[in-house]
């Protein structure tokens, strides 16, 4: 087994022209004293729609590592794979993201469920979880509702992670189960945890359904308090779990649609420090955005592209947000007009779509749109990627630093 390192920072990066940016702000990050590790992902897909492969992830995080003389452990993740997508993985990715959300609500086996009801009566009645204040309950009844949730998915993350284990030795292992409508208690995840364990998963990183919305993009939207109650008790449940099924000493939280929760890093700071734990944050589209800002920064065909990436999301609309609809909330009355926006100058697009909350131009909804339209600058092909080539420079200082000032210190520092 491949053992992650303690602090772990996943970076997306849908046309691959920007690793050396990415691992600049991981350099930026070691400079001031901080000990993170790059993750660079990407799904089946992201590969699918803008036409790339698994190995070309692995051929641009190997490139960018050789060119800044990075030489520490890096990984490359084969992001929400599941038994129908993973097999084109298995060569050029050493981190598996196994996703399982289709699974989850869909019934185990009742053999399966009663099995793993019996398996988990020495927790029922009163359960102290140390630095948990309130004592669990458990009981047959609330253990098979769990289980009737999460039991299947459990053990298709297993034959996940057997089939990969048939192919390869060393690699790292995150079971995900936030893709779905509801987030899980504390208790949930103490009980999906002990199903991984059955499965014989040596999970490293696990990514639950926290409270509130983790939309794309923009900032966190919900109970902040609940959310540092949650967090704080999920830290609780890990270390413990760790010891009461003999799972790996490196299993550590992972956060999902992580990019742009600013009212939530310092929550996150603070805690994973209190417990002394580690953690991994995942990033995607971010860097795509910090593209399209530098095209519009840039002026003259960068802005065009910028512009015309915007005026064929609107057209299209429902195709481009219908994958993503769990995870978007865009109010269609609050996003400008096309016409609008193509007399925009490069400060008034470049306003609406960096996520700055001091600036009153910011649009959270126009930000969002552009996030999930990266189909459309794929469509583009040449042209578009002949644009980040010759603007490299500018938008190389948005990547860098959106990932290290606002990303990584605040969330490490």
């Amino acid at each position: 087994m491949l053992t992650i390192k303690k602090n772990t920072f996943g970076m997306g990066d849908r046309f691959a022209h920007q690793g050396r940016a990415q691992l600049s702000a991981i350099l930026k990050a070691r400079d001031a004293g901080l000990n993170i590790h790059p993750v660079w992902n990407k799904s089946n897909r992201e590969h699918t729609l803008v036409k790339t492969k698994p190995e070309d992830l692995r051929a641009e995080a190997d490139a960018a590592v050789a060119a800044l003389g990075w030489k520490e452990a890096y990984y490359v993740d084969a992001d929400h794979v599941g038994l129908k997508t993973v097999d084109g993985f298995i060569t050029s990715s050493d981190f598996f993201t196994v996703d399982v959300a289709d699974f989850v609500g869909h019934p185990a086996s009742p053999k399966a469920v009663e099995e793993f009801v019996g398996s988990m009566e020495p927790y029922f009645g009163s359960l102290t979880i140390p630095g948990i204040a309130e004592p669990f309950h458990l009981n047959a009844e609330s253990v098979r509702e769990v289980a009737g949730k999460f039991l299947l998915a459990a053990q298709e993350a297993g034959a996940v992670y057997r089939h990969v284990r048939e192919k390869k030795e060393e690699f790292v292992t995150e079971c995900s189960v936030d893709e779905t409508d509801k987030p899980q208690t504390p208790v949930d995840l103490f009980l999906i945890l002990a199903m991984i364990a059955k499965e014989g998963i040596p999970a490293q990183t696990i990514a639950p359904k926290f409270t509130g919305r983790f939309n794309k993009g923009v900032d966190y939207a919900g109970d902040i308090a609940q959310f540092e109650k949650e967090f704080d008790q999920d830290l609780c449940v890990i270390a413990f779990a760790i010891k009461e099924f003999g799972l790996p000493a490196s299993l550590k939280l992972s956060v999902h649609s992580g990019s742009d929760k600013f009212s939530l890093y310092p929550i996150i700071n603070r805690l994973v420090k209190k417990h002394g734990a580690g953690l991994h944050v995942k990033t995607a589209g971010t860097t795509w955005l910090e593209e399209v800002i530098g095209l519009a920064e840039a002026g003259g065909e960068g802005l065009e592209i910028a512009k015309e990436i915007y005026a064929t999301a609107m057209r299209r609309f429902a195709e481009l947000t219908a994958p993503y609809a769990p995870v978007i909330d865009i109010d269609q009355a609050k996003l400008p007009k096309p016409e609008e926006v193509a007399r925009w100058d490069s400060a008034a697009y470049t306003s609406a779509l960096r996520h700055d909350q001091k600036n009153p131009n910011y649009n959270p909804h126009f930000r969002q749109l552009i996030h999930v339209s990266f189909k459309v600058a794929a469509e583009m092909g040449s042209r578009y990627t002949t644009a980040l080539e010759a603007h490299e420079e500018i938008i190389a200082r948005n990547v860098t630093t959106n990932l290290f000032e606002r990303h990584i210190v605040p969330i490490f520092g």
